[in-house]
């Protein structure tokens, strides 16, 4: 009888090590070595030649053992940690992309490499409708004033000139058209609002209309949310020219990634008042400096610390479709999302 597989089940506070465990081991028999970083209460950033990785090596390297295979979120997968366990064969990340691991070092080490894609569309999509509304009717605004304050002054948004936005027949434009964005415009077609839709990557049908170029997106809506990968074409992708195109008193959202947009540009259009208001869950700079120019804006600005895939939903799919490639490999199967 063969030894059965070892796995390293290493999660965090949201991919919890007990939730990959227990999703592994509905897959395939195996034996599951939990061990538990920090993340999210300890911070995460560049560990050693990999991004967006919790400073474990040590850890990692101790729990991983004789374990073939590594579940992780936040784990960082380095030349070192690799050249020090030499059992492991499979790398599996909770997360939509396999930044925290070396992919050439895992190649020179004969080790697969997978990821999860997909695991937190819907979370975010919902997040970024939730930033939307709250932006353009002054949610927390007004929350801030009667439950922070104890103050009915927030009726003040009750007047014709402070009132906000509804979504229905709203002239929406969204950029980008993906997993996240698809979702988003079909809730917002949903809500009765003017969908338009620029990718020049997706082809067939959509929802909502198909606008060709990014200008001509821009100046037909009232409020655009970003949903484009981060690339070099895309980094800084609204800037001072973009934000001018937009009619007087629109409205930003982007819960994507915060380098698409120029923050200095998105401060000097709400200080203008050219654009009414925004709403951001991500930022070129993570965590947003203290003497960043948003923190003065507050009137305007919906702020959220990068929570659009916060749900325990995402944290189950994650672990449901980690262990989903793990059994495929143990099986001989095609895998799914591999890399290496």
């Amino acid at each position: 009888m063969s030894d059965p597989l070892r796995v390293l089940a290493a999660g965090d506070h949201f991919v919890l090590p007990s939730l990959i465990r227990r999703a592994l081991e509905a897959e395939l028999p195996c034996e599951v070595r939990e061990l538990k970083l920090g993340w999210p209460l300890e911070p995460f950033g560049p560990v050693a030649e990999v991004d967006e990785a919790e400073d474990a090596e040590d850890e990692m390297i101790e729990a991983l053992a004789d374990a073939r295979v590594l579940v992780t979120q936040m784990g960082p997968v380095t030349e070192r940690v690799l050249e020090s366990c030499p059992a492991l064969r499979l790398v599996v990340v909770c997360r939509g992309g396999p930044v925290n691991v070396n992919l050439d070092a895992a190649k020179l080490h004969d080790v697969r490499v997978c990821y999860a894609p997909g695991r937190n569309a819907a979370a975010t999509a919902e997040f970024t409708v939730g930033l939307m509304l709250s932006a353009l009717r002054r949610i927390p605004q007004a929350d801030n004033l009667l439950a922070g304050k104890g103050s009915w002054e927030g009726s003040t948004y009750y007047t014709y000139e402070h009132s906000g936005l509804e979504l229905e027949d709203l002239p929406v434009g969204l950029v980008g058209y993906g997993a996240v964005g698809s979702r988003v415009a079909r809730a917002l077609c949903a809500f009765g609002a003017q969908v338009m839709v620029h990718d020049p990557y997706v082809r067939g049908e959509i929802h909502g209309l198909r606008v060709s170029s990014l200008d001509e997106l821009l100046r037909r809506s009232r409020v655009i949310t970003l949903h484009a990968r981060l690339t070099p074409e895309t980094r800084g992708l609204l800037g001072a020219r973009e934000l001018a195109l937009l009619p007087a008193g629109s409205v930003v959202v982007n819960a994507a990634r915060g380098p698409l947009l120029d923050e200095d540009a998105l401060c000097d259009a709400l200080e203008s008042g050219r654009l009414s208001a925004a709403a951001l869950d991500t930022y070129e700079r993570e965590p947003v400096p203290a003497d960043s120019r948003l923190f003065a804006l507050r009137d305007r600005l919906v702020m959220t610390p990068h929570l659009g895939g916060a749900s325990r939903a995402v944290a189950e799919k994650a672990a449901r479709i980690a262990a989903g490639e793990v059994g495929r490999w143990a099986r001989g199967e095609t895998l799914a999302h591999c890399l290496t």
